[in-house]
C-alpha cells in the first residue's frame, strides 16, 4: 500500500499552507505503515476545518455534527470492533461543545484514536477565540473572554485517566506519522494533540512559533509514570512525543 491508496478523489479545500494538510498526510502514512485496508477503516469527524479530513480518506467516513464525533465513533466501534476507528476534529469541536464527551470516552476506554488538530482558533467560522486561544491573542485582537485561561488538552485528558497521550506538530511529518501509528496500535482510547497552524486567522509564522516553543520529550522520561507525565504536561512549553502510555494487563 501507498499513502495515495487511502486518498479519495476529493481535493482538500483548506487554505494553502493549512496545518491540516500535514495531518492528512501523516495519518495516511501511519495507516499505510500498519497496512490498514480502506474496508477496515472508519474515520469520524465533527464540524470544523479539520473535520473535513474524513472526506479525503478512503474509508467508511462520517462527517457528523458539531462536538459529537466521539459518541458516534464509540457506537461504531462497539458494533464493529474489527474496524480501525480514527476520530479527527479541532480544538473548538472537541474542547467546547464536545468537551463533555471526552472524559466518558476516556473512562470507557473504547479502542479509538482521537486526533485533535489544535490551531488555537475557530477557523471555519471566521476566527473567533476557541477554548485553547491564548490570553495575549485575545487581548491583542479584542476578542471575547480575554481574561479566560485557555484549556490545556493534554492535562485535561491525563486527569481524566487517558491511557495513551501524545503530542506532535503538523509540520513535523516523520514525528506525526510515528505518534499516530503508535496511537492506532494502542488497544484502548488514545489521544494525540496535534499543534496545527491556521494561515488565515493566526498571524504569519504562527506554526513556526509553536514549533519554536516546543521541545522533544526527554529520553529520560518514563511514559508509564503518570506523575512524570503530569509534570511534563505542566511545562509552559509544548512537549512533543509520547507523554503517557499506561501498561496494559
Amino acid at each position: 500500500m501507498r499513502p495515495a491508496d487511502l486518498r479519495t478523489e476529493l481535493e482538500p479545500v483548506w487554505c494553502s499552507g493549512c496545518g491540516d494538510f500535514g495531518v492528512l498526510k501523516g495519518l495516511t502514512q501511519a495507516l499505510t505503515d500498519l497496512e490498514v485496508a480502506p474496508e477496515k477503516l472508519a474515520v469520524i469527524s465533527g464540524i470544523g476545518c479539520s473535520s473535513r479530513l474524513a472526506g479525503y480518506v478512503k474509508a467508511y467516513a462520517f462527517n457528523s455534527i458539531h462536538g459529537r464525533a466521539l459518541p458516534i465513533a464509540t457506537g461504531l466501534k462497539l458494533s464493529r470492533p474489527e474496524m480501525t476507528t480514527v476520530v479527527v476534529g479541532g480544538d473548538g469541536d472537541g474542547f467546547s461543545i464536545g468537551l463533555g464527551h471526552i472524559p466518558h470516552a476516556v473512562r470507557r476506554d473504547t479502542d479509538l484514536t482521537y486526533a485533535v488538530l489544535d490551531n488555537g482558533i475557530y477557523g471555519l467560522t471566521k476566527g473567533q477565540a476557541s477554548p485553547t486561544t491564548e490570553r495575549d491573542t485575545k487581548r491583542g485582537r479584542g476578542m471575547a473572554g480575554a481574561e479566560d485561561a485557555p484549556l490545556d488538552p493534554v492535562l485535561l485528558v491525563l486527569s481524566s485517566g487517558c491511557g495513551f497521550v501524545a503530542r506532535s506538530h503538523a509540520g513535523h511529518l516523520p514525528h506525526l506519522r510515528q505518534m499516530l501509528r503508535e496511537a492506532i496500535q494502542y488497544p484502548g482510547f488514545a489521544f494525540v494533540h496535534v499543534l496545527a497552524g491556521c494561515v488565515t486567522y493566526q498571524p504569519k509564522g504562527y506554526a513556526d512559533g509553536l514549533l519554536e516553543h516546543s521541545f522533544p520529550v526527554p529520553e529520560t522520561h518514563d511514559p508509564t509514570n503518570l506523575d512524570q507525565a503530569m509534570n511534563l504536561a505542566r511545562d509552559p512549553r509544548f512537549a512533543l512525543g509520547l507523554i503517557y502510555k499506561r501498561p496494559r494487563d
